[in-house]
């Protein structure tokens, strides 16, 4: 499954940089969102003809919590120690993580409230987490376990990386995929801000 998703990657560069006209390319988030949506709503037709997972959820309770609390915990502490290792300020340090792999709105937050190198700084190390999640769910998954390969994908596990989760795990780890990702995404707002004002 990696091999394909590099092989693809590749043929994509080699197609906008060689082949492609500069009109599909501009087309290209709308086309990328149209087809994300009908992953998405594949994903949502399984689970719900799958009704066993709902009452293993059930049953599973606030167990489930520990999941995006861990991913929580171990990205900010990659983000402090990347403070060590490249001396920024480790609130910066700790907003940046906090990102948890939504680079649009994370390097957004921070080029309003601390200016655009470190809006930039976000933005890519949140790509650089996706595309790092993309490459290893499908290994984590068959080499682990299942809860193991969404903690790459972080906000991204309820969108972008929810199909690849579905592909590489089961039914009901693609429902904790979810929730995961729905906790994870509505605090990186709150976050973001709050840990860059620590002083």
């Amino acid at each position: 499954m990696m091999y394909i998703i590099l092989a693809s990657l590749v043929c994509g560069i080699l197609s906008g940089y060689f082949i492609l006209p500069l009109g599909i390319i501009s087309n290209l988030d709308k086309i990328a969102s149209f087809a994300l949506n009908l992953l998405i709503l594949s994903v949502g037709i399984d689970l719900g003809r799958n009704k066993e997972v709902f009452y293993s959820i059930k049953e599973t309770g606030f167990k489930i919590l520990l999941i995006p609390a861990s991913i929580i915990a171990g990205s900010l502490f990659g983000g402090f120690i990347a403070t060590l290792i490249y001396g920024m300020p480790i609130n910066l340090g700790l907003a940046i993580s906090s990102g948890f792999g939504w680079y649009s709105l994370s390097g957004v937050i921070l080029s309003n409230i601390s200016g655009p190198e470190a809006g930039t700084i976000a933005f890519l190390t949140n790509v650089f987490r996706e595309l790092i999640a993309v490459l290893t769910i499908p290994f984590l998954a068959k080499n682990l376990n299942h809860l193991t390969a969404i903690s790459p994908a972080g906000a991204t596990s309820m969108d972008t990386t929810l199909p690849l989760i579905s592909e590489a795990t089961d039914s009901k780890t693609v429902l904790v995929s979810f929730i995961n990702g729905a906790i994870l995404s509505s605090l990186v707002p709150i976050l973001v801000p709050l840990l860059f004002n620590l002083k």
